[in-house]
């Protein structure tokens, strides 16, 4: 059975678009709020879809790494985690390296969407840059200050869930 996928940012969603890498490589924000201060949110928001797994489109596991994100992540979502959008070998393919680089947070989407083939996927993001109106239903979008501590965009999340079965 195809996967259901909830393809997940994390700047501007698990906590407000302000975090930053310091010259140390530690990860911290700069504004009020914690890092994946937002994530129970989220954990109790899945917890009806226990068959929904999760790809992370944050530019985190690029500047990171994949594993260093899964092992930072909340247990209630990293147990979900099956991949991400980047994957390493970009570092190593120039034009790939480009291409991700470029291509808006949508067209990163679409693309490991096409390639993964999940029978529904959803996105949250704070970022609708290329968006299209024809998949403005598969994304819910987070303000980047308010993150999914806002109730609206917490009841847009539950509603496009419930889309997905």
């Amino acid at each position: 059975m195809r996967e259901k996928v909830l393809y997940l940012d994390f700047d501007g969603v698990l906590h407000p678009d302000e975090a930053y890498q310091d010259d140390k490589g530690r990860v911290y924000l700069r504004g009020p709020g914690k890092l994946f201060e937002h994530a129970p949110v989220l954990v109790e928001a899945l917890a009806l879809y226990p068959d929904l797994r999760i790809v992370l489109s944050t530019s985190w596991v690029r500047m990171k790494s994949y594993s260093w994100v899964c092992r930072h992540l909340p247990e209630g979502l990293r147990e979900r985690v099956i991949g991400a959008t980047w994957h390493s070998r970009f570092k190593h393919d120039y034009d790939e390296f480009l291409w991700w680089r470029d291509a808006s947070r949508y067209r990163q989407v679409k693309r490991d969407a096409l390639r993964r083939m999940p029978a529904c996927w959803l996105a949250i993001d704070d970022d609708l840059e290329g968006w299209p109106e024809s998949d403005m239903e598969r994304v819910v979008c987070c303000h980047p200050e308010d993150a999914l501590g806002s109730e609206r965009t917490q009841a847009v999340l539950i509603e496009r869930l419930k889309t997905m079965g």
